[in-house]
């Protein structure tokens, strides 16, 4: 399996090309820096390193890289600024994407932008494939599940703990904190209505302080689950520390964080599904080091949209995966899964 990695010479592009390799695939690196992309392919012990230089205003280009490969990853970001073109490059080579976008209303634009293009393509494109976007749509899809009666709310909530972050995650949230923050309600995209609440966090018996957010479940959720309200919220302290951030600030920050940091470091994505009755069921998917664990994840994501029968068009996760299949996998590679019913409240 041949899988291009868009921005391959990044952080988070040098981790999925170290992933690749690990499980045996061929990775093809493509960017704009040839000398840093041979570096890259020496770190990581390639022999025979498969490397295509494209810039992004050169269509044509990138989508003659991606066209012998099996499907494109893309972690270029921020994904506001530079994704797009690598989107319709893929479309055009008809080759399976996913990104590692973070960027809410980006994942939104090319969820609603591209269907029609992916499916005339035969190729399926799905955005934020990464520790938040898979996990969280996932786990909300086996947590709904168990509910006999219809939906009536969904709170998808980012546990992450501070921790080390990147130049590029410093980038991205330093965009979408000044953004208008979106929920689903009443079957349509709004600003949101709550404030900030608390959740309990799987393990902790004191209630955790967390405010309103537009992760990628508030948009994704709704495509596969009939549910009227789909709310995002995240860690307090977590988002107090994003806010702080500008673009100034973000430059300052190493390309890549403290390995002993990464690998001290947690995330958690809970879901927390009511129904109309008032019955509750949470779930929740969660591990350590959020870079590696989103590398692990989109190379899993890869291999199953190349698999015969993949689906086509702009999908959630929980679209074109078997939720349980996928968090199973994830759990024999140290990451933690569990859904239970709570209580009738």
């Amino acid at each position: 399996m041949r899988i291009a990695v868009h921005g391959a010479s990044g952080f988070t592009g040098s981790l999925v090309v170290t992933e690749l390799v690990r499980r045996g695939f061929t990775p093809v690196l493509v960017g704009r820096d040839e000398t840093r992309l041979r570096a890259v392919a020496a770190r990581t012990e390639i022999l025979d390193p498969q490397i295509r230089v494209a810039r992004l205003d050169d269509i044509d280009a990138l989508a003659a890289a991606f066209a012998d490969t099996d499907a494109v990853i893309n972690t270029a970001g921020p994904f506001t600024q530079w994704g797009e073109p690598v989107v319709r490059a893929a479309i055009a080579a008809g080759r399976h994407y996913l990104d590692t976008t973070g960027e809410p209303a980006y994942l939104q634009h090319i969820l609603t932008t591209y269907d029609e293009p992916a499916k005339a393509a035969g190729i399926a494109v799905i955005p934020a494939v990464t520790d938040d976007g898979v996990p969280g749509d996932l786990i909300a899809a086996l947590t709904a599940a168990r509910l006999d009666a219809p939906l009536g709310q969904i709170v998808i909530a980012d546990l992450r703990r501070p921790g080390a972050a990147s130049r590029g995650t410093a980038r991205s949230m330093a965009a979408i904190m000044v953004d208008e923050q979106i929920e689903y309600r009443d079957r349509a995209w709004v600003s949101v209505h709550e404030s900030d609440t608390t959740v309990h966090e799987p393990g902790e018996t004191a209630p955790v302080d967390v405010s309103p957010l537009a992760l990628p479940g508030v948009y994704t959720i709704p495509r596969h689950l009939d549910v009227p309200v789909v709310r995002g919220v995240m860690r307090t302290e977590v988002g107090v520390l994003f806010a702080a951030l500008n673009a100034e600030v973000a430059e300052t920050l190493p390309e890549a964080p403290d390995a002993a940091e990464r690998a001290a470091s947690r995330w958690c994505m809970l879901a927390e599904a009511t129904d109309v009755n008032g019955a509750r069921v949470r779930g929740w998917a969660g591990g350590v080091d959020a870079y590696a664990s989103t590398a692990v994840i989109a190379v899993e994501a890869a291999r199953r949209l190349v698999a015969p029968g993949a689906p086509a068009g702009t999908l959630a996760p929980a679209q074109a995966f078997d939720a349980g299949s996928f968090l199973t996998y994830l759990a024999g590679t140290g990451m933690t899964w569990q859904v239970e019913e709570v209580a009738i409240v």
